[in-house]
């Protein structure tokens, strides 16, 4: 089969085209022949050197895919042969093949492409973890999102929003915050003119937020801190403003804070597993009656991989980037 590897730590331009034998499925996997595979920082990070591969799992980039079982493990599950599924993988989603473990694979949701559901996973799979698994965010509450032009950022917005939660978002231009607010955020706001904890506190009448799901770490903790409500939860998923930053800890203690964070890739099938079974239950139904919709940024052929990370590590694109890798 064809793929795209990662050459050596580097560049977009250490991702090159490569032939690899068809992975085989072991017991509770299925094979793949991938149709669509989504692009995510994740896999710009392991290019670089800087995200080690789980044990066990493939060395070629690739976090979500979407395409039809071929073969495998279909023991006990509704799903056959034949099917069109998207899945969450630990890795090797840049190819014409790859496996999955079967409880992390979702039918493609109904009137949706094989490139619209190669957007799911990654982030569907992350924000529901994150922030209403992780970060308890409770009917009424309100929810922050730093980075809301991001694939998790307009994940987060749309499904918070149709869960009938008060959404705000940064972004870092008037029109990438028109475009937030266009998928359901109340108010974008330009983290280069504005003050995203002052347009907080006058948004929420001096309250805060119940929830940020913050994307950048470093020195933004500090300041969400600040624009948080007492008994509220700060939820950190990446760290690309850096991976230190100072606290308050006396403002943690006595408005009742809570900062946490986690990283998917590596949790065990069970627990994503569990994730899977709630998006197919509680979100799945939004996707087919078009309340939330994928949000598709730009789609290159498989072998366009470098300039998809360019254009990834430029961030000027709203919403997935998606790779084509063979035709239904």
């Amino acid at each position: 089969m064809k793929a795209i590897e990662i050459e050596k730590p580097g560049g977009p331009e250490v991702l090159r085209m490569c032939e690899r034998p068809v992975p085989q499925p072991k017991a509770g996997e299925v094979l793949i022949r991938v149709l669509a595979a989504g692009v995510n920082r994740p896999d710009v990070i392991q290019r670089l050197g800087h995200y080690p591969v789980p044990p066990g799992a493939s060395d070629l980039p690739g976090l979500e895919i979407a395409g039809e079982i071929v073969d495998g493990d279909l023991t006990g599950s509704h799903l056959r042969k034949g099917d069109m599924v998207c899945a969450l993988v630990q890795g090797g989603g840049y190819a014409e093949y790859c496996t999955a473990p079967l409880a992390q694979c979702l039918p493609v949701p109904k009137g949706l492409s094989a490139v619209e559901a190669a957007s799911l996973p990654e982030t569907f799979f992350t924000v529901w973890s994150n922030v209403f698994d992780r970060a308890g965010l409770k009917p009424g509450e309100s929810l922050l999102v730093q980075g809301g032009t991001s694939g998790i950022g307009v994940t987060a917005i749309q499904m918070a929003s149709a869960f009938g939660h008060r959404v705000f978002a940064t972004a870092g231009s008037d029109e990438k915050c028109r475009a937030c607010e266009a998928l359901g955020a109340e108010r974008g706001i330009n983290y280069r003119t504005e003050d995203f904890v002052k347009v907080i506190k006058e948004e929420t009448a001096g309250r805060g937020v119940n929830v940020v799901l913050d994307m950048v770490a470093g020195s933004y903790v500090g300041r969400e801190l600040e624009c948080i409500a007492d008994d509220g939860r700060l939820v950190i998923i990446a760290v690309l403003g850096g991976a230190k930053g100072e606290l308050d800890f006396g403002q943690i203690l006595r408005r009742r804070l809570t900062v946490t964070g986690s990283t998917l890739r590596p949790r065990p099938i069970e627990f994503k597993a569990a994730i899977a079974a709630r998006l197919q239950e509680k979100v799945w139904p939004l996707l087919e009656a078009g309340r939330i919709k994928p949000v598709i940024y730009k789609v290159f052929p498989l072998e366009q991989a470098a300039q998809a990370h360019q254009l990834m590590e430029s961030s000027t694109h709203t919403g997935k980037i998606i790779l084509s890798v063979s035709d239904a």
